[in-house]
């Protein structure tokens, strides 16, 4: 039986990268919890539909976090004052060895799940460890909390502490077993291949990846480019190939399925023409580049070129779960940058942050992030009534405010592929 509902507000989206897409007073309507349409007013042949009003209140979609590292949720603010290398020997490999212990995995993602939930964080891509049963007590955990998600079984077998080092064939038959386990298990929560970056996985490891990743159709998530001496670790390591992207280019790893690559803030001219050939998405995280003197990614220039961007939190390399804060520390980014560049790469708007933050990252899983005719109806109902302003503001502005200023308690309902969604674990 086909069931019609129609969710009624402001409602704000971004069809089209730069611009909203505004209905006030406007309808939702579902069929089968995927989106029929957007109307001002409801079609005579809708009226049957059941209506949920949520008066003055906003509509838009649930926010997307396309690269984040669960294990680290522990080390949220911490070890900031060093850059990546050094980070993650420092902080991020001792915390990640923990999660050998189930007991202390769920304590954490189970906090997680319930902060990404909190935050209006609808789906999430996620990395977890080199560990294969807390990896799949994640796939679980976000699984019975209703949020969306793609996680990794991380993969690592040189260039890490010895209690992280896999054996190489170990890595790949654990790898394999998770994907024929949890692919087809769960409707919202799928495994995605997850080396870790090229520093700490050997050429086997990387190659045999690339054929699960095109025996199974999985799509994969890494690192490229984020920090200088990153980059030249890999040049030393690798001195056969032209740069770092060429090094997933020959392991079937960059775009041969749906392909995340985290950072690439130094990119070459080059990688930049393989990321756009292959459709590569790349995950903008404006805190940690910040954070771990990185540098400031080129966004506007990789949007000129066609490829696919999306916004992450990055934790906790990022210090927050925030995807508001994400756009607007990605706003003060590119204004930066625009300086860098002498005014010729326009800094990003709000329109354009929030596209990337729904649509943008969205795209990753599908027909999500958007209020358009056949996408999952991911969203998030805003009270922004506490938030004064002392003059009457435009829909638009409401949202800037709730962005800029607001916080969690003003989200008062979220939605996932067209169910509300409780805060889980409570």
């Amino acid at each position: 039986m086909k069931e019609l509902q129609a969710i009624k507000g402001n409602v704000i989206f971004t069809k089209n990268f730069g611009k909203y897409e505004i209905i006030k007073n406007g309808y939702v309507v579902l069929l089968n919890n995927v989106i029929k349409g957007v109307y001002e007013v409801l079609p005579e042949e809708l009226n049957n539909a059941s209506v949920i009003d949520y008066g003055d209140k906003l509509i838009i979609p649930g926010f997307v976090d396309i690269h984040l590292h669960g294990p680290q949720f522990p080390n949220l603010g911490l070890g900031l004052d060093k850059e990546l290398m050094p980070w993650l020997e420092s902080y991020t490999f001792p915390e990640e060895e923990k999660y050998w212990d189930i007991t202390y995995a769920k304590e954490v993602y189970t906090s997680l799940v319930r902060e990404l939930w909190k935050n209006g964080t609808t789906r999430s891509c996620i990395f977890a460890t080199v560990h294969l049963d807390s990896t799949k007590l994640l796939m679980d955990i976000l699984n019975h909390s209703g949020l969306g998600a793609y996680v990794g079984k991380v993969n690592m077998d040189r260039n890490c502490p010895e209690f992280l080092r896999e054996d190489t064939e170990k890595s790949i038959e654990d790898t394999e077993n998770f994907i024929i386990e949890y692919g087809n298990k769960y409707e919202l929560v799928k495994p995605i291949i997850t080396p870790r970056f090229v520093p700490t996985c050997t050429t086997k490891l990387l190659r045999t990846l690339g054929d699960l990743a095109e025996k199974y159709k999985a799509p994969v998530q890494s690192h490229l480019s984020e920090n200088k001496d990153e980059i030249e670790f890999v040049k030393l390591l690798h001195p056969e190939f032209e740069n770092y992207a060429s090094v997933y280019e020959d392991a079937g790893l960059l775009g041969k399925q749906p392909t995340i690559m985290a950072h690439c803030v130094l990119l070459e001219d080059e990688e930049i023409e393989m990321l756009k050939k292959n459709q590569v998405f790349v995950a903008h995280s404006p805190n940690s580049n910040s954070n771990l003197a990185s540098g400031i990614a080129p966004i506007r220039k990789l949007i000129n070129k066609g490829i696919p961007i999306g916004l992450a939190s990055d934790i906790s390399g990022g210090h927050s779960l925030s995807m508001c804060n994400i756009i607007v520390d990605s706003a003060q980014a590119s204004k930066i940058k625009w300086l860098e560049s002498g005014k010729k790469e326009a800094p990003l708007n709000t329109a354009e942050l929030f596209y990337l933050a729904t649509k943008g990252s969205g795209s990753f899983f599908g027909k999500v992030g958007s209020f358009e005719e056949g996408y999952e109806f991911d969203a998030l109902v805003i009270d922004d009534s506490s938030l004064n302003s002392f003059k009457k503001l435009s829909i638009e502005e409401r949202l800037q405010k709730f962005i800029y200023t607001g916080n969690p308690k003003n989200i008062i309902k979220r939605y996932v592929a067209g169910k509300v969604i409780e805060e889980p674990y409570r």
